[in-house]
């Protein structure tokens, strides 16, 4: 059977730092901190519809502060920076809409289990995963408060740090980003 060329590069997508894969076949090779960092700082939380831009990467920069903050080890901020790296491959969902999308949820964790790989973090515990979500939830209840019109009373859950909402340059937030991941990755 002939496969035509575009039906071959339809199914292989194209990242910041040149590489071109199957997102669908990804491997620890594909992943790049510089595609991470990038693609995140550009993707707008909220699906746009917040007061003024905010990343995705400062997102995850504020849950890794969060769990320094708590006193958590260098490998859960590593985990809380990275708990949404997947969208930068497959793009973000938000919340109300990713839990009916069982295929897509499928296709994140496998994407997140290639990336947590190719940084030597492996699969999570259940503690390291409760981690996470608690600090994300937690940081995602202050931004709704903060950053969403209509979320003025949004209950608020525990935080130790003050997430940083203000809107900050792309390119800022991606040098932060992959500073911070230096800092915890080894």
């Amino acid at each position: 059977m002939f496969l035509h060329p575009a039906a071959t590069y339809m199914s292989m997508m194209n990242t910041f730092s040149g590489k071109c894969f199957d997102p669908m076949q990804m491997q620890p090779f594909d992943v790049s901190i510089d595609d991470i960092s990038h693609a995140l700082s550009l993707l707008c939380r909220g699906a746009g519809h917040i007061k003024a831009f905010y990343s995705v990467a400062q997102h995850s920069l504020n849950c890794a502060q969060e769990a320094r903050e708590r006193g958590y080890s260098k490998r859960t901020q590593l985990i809380c920076l990275l708990h949404d790296a997947s969208e930068a491959y497959i793009s973000d969902v938000i919340r109300p809409v990713k839990a009916h999308l069982t295929n897509y949820l499928t296709i994140e964790q496998s994407i997140m289990a290639v990336i947590f790989k190719k940084f030597g973090i492996g699969p999570l515990t259940e503690k390291e995963t409760v981690i996470w979500k608690e600090i994300d939830d937690a940081v995602m209840c202050y931004e709704l408060k903060y950053l969403m019109p209509g979320c003025e009373d949004q209950p608020q859950l525990s935080l130790t740090s003050v997430p940083d909402l203000y809107e900050k340059a792309p390119i800022d937030v991606e040098h932060n980003f992959k500073m911070f991941f230096y800092e915890c990755y080894q």
